[in-house]
């Protein structure tokens, strides 16, 4: 039988007790479950291979997601469907455990995704018992807005910042969980874990609030709001590594396949209409977003092992193939206009 607290959302232990309890959503009551209850789920394979430093960074992560939940009034998840956001929903899984997870996941339609990230999304999202949000931008996809004729910045501005900025307004979230991680890219380095947000949406990284200790200032203004990063001191290293000992099913994107490649300079850009000229070349895809935009690397690394050694390999970040982080409207330029 599990043991029950019983407390009330008013109550300051509902704050500290989401660390270590899970939250009856009908009376407020919190579920401590027996760590047995850990072995024997189906859809999250629970991992027995972690390191020190895993079970380390999967702690604090757990800790901030119940934190998150205990501190907002309406949280939510956002899902990219790359391995980081799956890596996240993983662990939002698992920190709620055996209930089914009680955020919502909200995602972020372009119109532009790969075809197999969508089917991916919308089965993992119901094997793991979310209720899944997608968003558009029905205006601008309508417009036929897209980086060719109208440049990375605005065309990730209307697809992206704008449908996003929409979706957290319609549905009332005053929290965002994301799965940046600060070794990704410079700007995200200097993200806290709860990163503040003005009524704008807009990101002010001088004005971000201390966090000694993991004591965290979670108090928002009228219409402000918190982007939450609970995978902030992960490695793209500790990512696959986490990803193999927890057994985390990815979209097959990431492993090596022959694939419909143009050549662009240095890039290996995605063919998705079959009348465009392309040549097949093993690729896989280090990071994930839309196919204008996401270069792939040549690679023969079809196994998760493989894709390890890789990634220790690697000189480059992983989002050097990413188009929307070079030009004239840098990474810290969208954040602060409300990217994530």
């Amino acid at each position: 039988m599990n043991h029950r607290l019983d407390i009330t959302k008013k109550n300051i232990l509902h704050y500290r007790y989401a660390r270590f309890g899970y939250k009856n959503g009908k009376n407020g009551s919190f579920i401590l479950p027996k760590q047995s209850l850990y072995k024997d789920d189906l859809k999250l394979n629970w991992g027995q291979t972690m390191n020190a430093r895993l079970q380390e960074l999967e702690t604090e992560a757990i800790l901030l997601i119940r934190e998150t939940y205990a501190a907002f009034k309406t949280p939510v998840v956002l899902y990219s469907v790359g391995k980081d956001s799956s890596v996240l929903i993983h662990l939002v899984s698992k920190a709620f455990y055996p209930m089914k997870p009680p955020m919502p996941l909200l995602h972020i339609d372009t119109g532009f995704k790969f075809p197999e990230m969508i089917e991916f999304r919308d089965r993992r999202a119901a094997e793991l018992g979310f209720d899944l949000v997608v968003r558009r931008n029905e205006a601008a996809i309508a417009a036929g807005t897209n980086p060719h004729d109208h440049g990375i910045g605005s065309c990730c501005g209307a697809l992206k910042t704008e449908a996003l900025l929409s979706a957290l307004e319609e549905g009332g979230y005053d929290v965002a969980l994301g799965g940046a991680r600060r070794d990704e890219e410079a700007s995200r380095a200097k993200e806290r874990f709860f990163s503040h947000r003005d009524s704008f949406g807009g990101w002010e990284p001088r004005q971000q609030r201390p966090e000694p200790w993991f004591h965290f200032n979670t108090l928002l203004d009228d219409g402000e709001s918190m982007r939450a990063f609970p995978l902030s001191n992960w490695t793209e290293q500790d990512i696959w590594d986490y990803i193999q000992a927890e057994s985390i099913e990815l979209v097959d994107l990431y492993f090596a396949r022959p694939r419909p490649v143009k050549r662009q300079g240095e890039q290996l850009i995605p063919v998705i209409n079959a009348d465009e000229a392309s040549e097949d070349v093993s690729i896989r895809y280090r990071t994930l977003g839309c196919y204008h935009c996401t270069a792939a690397q040549a690679s023969s690394a079809d196994t998760l092992e493989a894709i390890i050694t890789e990634t220790a390999q690697a000189q480059l970040s992983e989002r050097s193939s990413r188009l929307i982080d070079h030009g004239v409207s840098s990474m810290e330029d969208k954040k602060r206009e409300g990217y994530f």
